[in-house]
């Protein structure tokens, strides 16, 4: 999952914000010295990137993908789900989007002293150029990875996803909205085993 949908399943503090989002931020961060909460919430974000990882509705989504870019699938499948929480996310809070999106941004910019300075630099993208406000365009989303393909250290040919997901909307869609419930359920279970509080 990306950004969006690890923040939704993060509780309401920053250090459980930072945690679960340091899964794509770890690099150069003494894991051993964050504090129990920032280490849970990283907890967290592994066990969701596990379940995701190996759903058979996720694994069955990457064969969509056209094979010249199906390495590059799980990147693509992370941020169009992003999409689809943004578009369906009335089925999965009570806030409007828009309420908790301005919340959200308030309290990263806030948080930015707290997080690993490639996290920092990345929120400071983030919150004035509103990426997840864009994240409800599909055609933001194909732009998203080009640029992303694009910063690869290898010669790919994983540009033009765009392609993939519009022609598969549906089914990627229909895949999301079975799959998300499943997730939530989850990450549910999960924190009460580990004595999280539940996210309402």
């Amino acid at each position: 999952m990306n950004y969006l949908a690890h923040l939704y399943f993060a509780a309401d503090s920053s250090e459980s914000r930072i945690g679960n989002l340091l899964g794509d931020f770890c690099r150069g961060v003494e894991l051993q010295q964050l504090s129990e909460a920032t280490a849970a919430g990283l907890a967290q974000h592994r066990a969701i990137d596990r379940f995701t990882d190996q759903h058979p509705q996720v694994r069955q989504a990457r064969l969509l993908f056209a094979t010249n870019r199906r390495r590059f699938a799980g990147v693509a499948l992370d941020l169009v789900f992003d999409h689809y929480l943004v578009k369906h996310w009335s089925l999965f809070s009570a806030e409007p989007f828009a309420l908790y999106k301005t919340r959200l941004y308030q309290q990263l910019w806030q948080d930015r002293p707290l997080m690993p300075a490639a996290m920092a630099r990345t929120v400071d993208y983030l919150v004035p150029q509103d990426w997840f406000g864009s994240y409800a365009e599909l055609d933001t989303i194909g732009e998203a990875l080009d640029r992303i393909a694009g910063r690869l250290r290898f010669a790919n040919t994983f540009a033009g996803c765009i392609a993939d997901l519009t022609e598969h909307q549906p089914q990627f869609e229909q895949l999301f909205l079975q799959f998300f419930p499943q997730l939530q359920a989850f990450v549910q279970q999960y924190q009460a085993d580990n004595a999280f509080p539940l996210r309402i």
